[in-house]
């Protein structure tokens, strides 16, 4: 059994790693409520968008396609992997990584794959495949509409000048704060809606309904990303929350085994003090 002094130390480390975890947990909950308002405010936007585009995508004519939607032959991948820049929450970077590998080792396998980092976690997993051709981590220190519009309209450049055939993207959708899904969805080529003849709009298009499709798709597509962004934003707050929180119970309950384990290596060295000094005394006697 450890002496008296050793178990202290771990009592007093153990209690200092409980207060740091509570305090982790403390700041990712008051930080998730925010993210967590601005993903729920955003998401009826950008599905009612989403259903408008579709929409008024359904009644064109199939000539009249969008540069965005060009279908290729996918021999040139480019995956956008959504991460943070921070561990300490939980599987939510390593989940990532692992469906960014699988896509690029199974789905993939055959095609030259390139990978654009979105957290450091991401850039650091990847970088030494040297396929990846940037790193976004700074993206995180302001993260706005505006500055992730640059990193959209950068993806629909390099699709539209054939550099990648296909792009997806791979983030975690936040459900709740205990649960993210892993997501991957297509961003680029846009997905084809099949057209419905049940589909009536009774609407006056000025301009024509092209010219706003045309309008509609590349703001649609920055939307999208943000969207992801900003759900991967909220989930690593929720994750990070709910990993402090185990390990602050884990803590707790380690503290109060330690204690437990103090306190009978306590009594037992009293027990043998106590035995001595009456061993003691009976050899005067004597």
């Amino acid at each position: 059994m450890a002496n008296l002094k050793e178990i202290r130390n771990r009592i007093s480390s153990v209690s200092s790693t409980m207060q740091i975890t509570s305090a982790m947990k403390m700041v990712s909950a008051a930080k998730l409520k925010k993210a967590q308002d601005a993903i729920t405010a955003m998401r009826p936007y950008s599905n009612k968008l989403t259903e408008l585009l579709q929409s008024l995508s359904a009644t064109l004519d199939a000539d009249s396609g969008s540069k965005y939607s060009e279908q290729r032959d996918v021999n040139k991948v480019l995956i956008v992997a959504v991460t943070s820049n921070r561990g300490l929450a939980g599987a939510f970077n390593s989940n990532i990584i692992k469906q960014v590998t699988k896509l690029a080792n199974e789905t993939y396998a055959n095609k030259d794959v390139s990978y654009l980092a979105i957290g450091k976690k991401a850039n650091d997993a990847f970088k030494k495949t040297n396929k990846v051709i940037a790193n976004k981590s700074d993206l995180f220190d302001d993260l706005t509409f505006d500055n992730v519009a640059e990193i959209a309209e950068m993806l629909m450049d390099k699709f539209v000048s054939g550099e990648f055939d296909k792009i997806e993207v791979v983030y975690n959708h936040f459900k709740n704060a205990a649960t993210q899904v892993i997501m991957t969805e297509q961003f680029l080529p846009i997905v084809p809606v099949e057209s419905d003849d049940n589909v009536n709009l009774d609407y006056v298009f000025e301009p024509s309904k092209l010219e706003i499709v045309e309008e509609l798709i590349p703001k649609s597509l920055k939307t999208q990303l943000y969207k992801g962004i900003r759900d991967s934003f909220a989930s690593e707050h929720g994750a990070r929350m709910t990993a402090m929180h185990k390990a602050t119970d884990n803590a707790t309950e380690l503290r109060d085994q330690l204690k437990l384990t103090y306190n009978k290596a306590r009594q037992a060295a009293i027990t043998n003090e106590i035995l001595e000094i009456v061993g003691g005394a009976e050899a005067l006697n004597n």
